[in-house]
């Protein structure tokens, strides 16, 4: 692995800030690997050459997933820089892991995983400096310095949806990973989340929509509605 050197240079002033900090990538093939342009490689392809220690696999790996790692990052911490670090420290967890590596999985739900490890290593440490040392546990808030007004009123609608059914919309709607991957990575049923996908879609249309949020005297009524619409 000596070979692979990470050349992690992630512009951040590059990604587009629009609602919840970039919509999904039209390069995304959320049924497959992706192979880049004319190489033709796919990734687990690429994963395979950067453990037998291709430097230019990774480098190809990184082109592919910065951006999209980037994005999984940002939803999920208050901080452009927290981001940036984060997707930097999944990669460089990247290089360090490839010689284990066994294509059992399609590699983009090996990456994630990964990056969950990590996302959660964070905020047990924001928690406990929250905790012992007075400091603001901002990796468990959204980002409140969006540059649209439109991107703060979701990031906040997405912050009130429980923990779990959060993870699932986010991974689902802006990661676009299948049933089965986001199942695998959060340890649920695929029934299971199927339904708190369907409940998080739900809350999320009521929330974004107080126009027509059931008033406190004809509640049951608007509230039958809505679930015949759903």
């Amino acid at each position: 692995m000596q070979d692979a050197q990470p050349a992690l240079v992630l512009n951040s002033e590059a990604v587009p800030r629009n609602t919840m900090d970039e919509t999904p990538s039209t390069e995304a093939n959320p049924s497959g690997s992706r192979a880049a342009g004319s190489t033709g490689v796919t990734d687990e392809r690429l994963m395979l050459a950067l453990s037998q220690g291709s430097s230019e696999a990774f480098s190809e790996l990184f082109l592919r997933y910065k951006q999209p790692i980037y994005g999984f990052f940002r939803r999920r911490v208050a901080e452009f820089s927290q981001a940036e670090e984060l997707t930097q420290e999944t990669f460089v967890a990247l290089l360090r892991a490839a010689a284990r590596y066994q294509p059992r999985a399609l590699f983009r739900t090996y990456l994630y995983a990964i990056g969950f490890k990590i996302l959660r290593a964070h905020r047990r440490k924001a928690a406990f400096r929250a905790t012992f040392f007075g400091q603001r546990n901002s990796a468990l808030d959204p980002a409140k310095r969006d540059a649209t007004e439109s991107g703060l009123w979701v990031r906040r609608a997405v912050e009130k949806l429980e923990p779990m059914d959060r993870e699932i919309l986010l991974s689902r709607e802006f990661e676009q990973l299948s049933y089965a991957e986001i199942a695998d990575l959060l340890g649920l049923p695929l029934n299971t989340v199927r339904s708190r996908l369907f409940r998080a879609r739900t809350a999320l249309r009521n929330l974004l929509e107080p126009s027509v949020a059931p008033a406190a005297n004809d509640a049951p009524q608007n509230v039958a509605q809505n679930g015949e619409s759903a």
